[in-house]
This record gives C-alpha cells, sequence and structure tokens, in this order.
C-alpha cells in the first residue's frame, strides 16, 4: 500500500479540489509514493500524535486540520508546529489533511453536525457546503434548546447569546463559522449553532440565538467518519484512531 492509495480513498470522499483557497488540505508531509502498513487518525497533527504514531508503527497520519497551515520560518524539536514536521520527517510518516473539502463532503463535517443536532429537512446554506438550515422534530423554548445542545456534544459549558422564546429551525456552520450567522437569520434560523464566536457576534437581532459549543466539539465527529471510509474500502488494512484521552486543545474547569 502507498500514500496514494489512501488519499485516492480520502478524496473520492471529499476530493481535494472542493477545499477553500485559503486553505492547505492534502499531503503536508511525505511522498505520494511512500510504502504505508498503518495508518492513526486524529483531529491535529500534533507533536503528541505523531509520537504516539511512532509508538504504534504507524507511517502515515490522516488529520482534520492540516500540520501546515502558514509559513513555518524554521522546524526546531521545541516549536509546536516544527516539532511535529521534525518528529514526522525524522520517522518517515506522512502526514495528510482534509479539512474545508471533509467539512463541506457528503457525508462530512457539516452534515454530521446537523445529524449530532438531529435536525430534520436540513439543506446548504448556499453553494458552498460550509453551512446548513434544518428545523428540530419539535419546537423547543430557548433554554431547553441550551439543555439539548449540551446534551448532544456532552459540553460542561455552553456560550450563547439571550435565549429565544421559541426555537424551531436551526442553522449550523462547524469550526468558526460565526460569518454565516447574518445569512443563517435571513434564511429564517432561529438558532445558530457554530464555535469561535467572537464579543460582538453574540449581539444579535431580536428573536434569534447564536450558540458556541466550541471549534473541536463542532468538528470532531470527522474523525470517526476518515475511519470508516479508510476501513469500508480497505477492511483488512491496519487503521486506528489516536488513544489520546483529550486532544482538544481548549480545556474547561
Amino acid at each position: 500500500m502507498q500514500v496514494k492509495d489512501i488519499t485516492r480513498i480520502l478524496e473520492a470522499f471529499a476530493p481535494l479540489e472542493d477545499q477553500e483557497r485559503w486553505d492547505n488540505a492534502g499531503l503536508c508531509v511525505g511522498s505520494p509514493d511512500d510504502e504505508v502498513h498503518r495508518v492513526l487518525v486524529g483531529f491535529d497533527c500534533t507533536r503528541q500524535l505523531v509520537e504516539e504514531a511512532v509508538a504504534l508503527g504507524a507511517d502515515m497520519i490522516v488529520t482534520h486540520h492540516p500540520l501546515i497551515f502558514n509559513g513555518l520560518k524554521h522546524i526546531a524539536p521545541e516549536d509546536p508546529v516544527g516539532g511535529a514536521v521534525y518528529l514526522a520527517v525524522r520517522h518517515g510518516i506522512a502526514v495528510y489533511a482534509a479539512h474545508t473539502n471533509a467539512d463541506k463532503a457528503a457525508g462530512g463535517v457539516n452534515e454530521l453536525l446537523v445529524r449530532r443536532l438531529g435536525l430534520v429537512d436540513a439543506e446548504p446554506l448556499d453553494e458552498s457546503r460550509l453551512g446548513f438550515i434544518g428545523r428540530l422534530p419539535e419546537p423547543l423554548s430557548g433554554a431547553d434548546f441550551c439543555a439539548l445542545v449540551k446534551a448532544r456534544f456532552g459540553l460542561k459549558m455552553l456560550r450563547c447569546s439571550a435565549p429565544v422564546e421559541t426555537v424551531r429551525r436551526v442553522a449550523t456552520s462547524c469550526g468558526a463559522g460565526s460569518g454565516f450567522a447574518e445569512q443563517a437569520f435571513a434564511a429564517g434560523a432561529d438558532a445558530f449553532v457554530t464555535g469561535d464566536v467572537s464579543y460582538h457576534h453574540f449581539i444579535v437581532p431580536d428573536g434569534h440565538m447564536i450558540l458556541d459549543i466550541g471549534h473541536f466539539e463542532s468538528e470532531v465527529d470527522i474523525v470517526a467518519k476518515f475511519v470508516s471510509v479508510l476501513q469500508e474500502n480497505l477492511p483488512t488494512f491496519a487503521v486506528c484512531t489516536t488513544t489520546q484521552k483529550n486532544n482538544n486543545p481548549i480545556y474547561y474547569y
């Protein structure tokens, strides 16, 4: 098995050409012709994840977020990004990411977010497929909707604007999607669920609310999806997920 055999499967699910222009999805480290015997799937390619790949004997890592996103000025073991690159190269581990292309994919990050919320009759907000809108099976009060969201995502806490009286239609956008808020409300959403919401985005029109579930929480279901896509196409190949207890860089106390 070669790296290009793995990437071909992933790109059939999430075509690389669908990524946003500013993105850096694809093969970050390694050659398409490198041999692969075991793949480790995770969310972020941290140094800890590369160390885990080394311990497991994995020679390829697949993550959602790209390891190399902005330009690197140096590659040194003590640097968070450079250290992961350094270790991957040193141990001959290929690193691949499916990011905004996986956000948009059928059955990808945004559709997984819709499913976890239990929305019905959901459809994309626009042709980008970076936001969706659907309805709850039954209307809920704003407070009850907050409780539902916390339960569905296993949240200790939830940041939101003032709860509205009734929530019927809900819009979503994974990751840092607060830029879709105005579009979501214009499309008829009573509530908008996303992550990385800044202070001023919590100031919303009357009769609407915005909920920040966290960047990691809104996207992490893609890890299991990557595993299922690979296992369905390579049933006898070694594919494993990270065993880290918590690979969310944000902790809540």
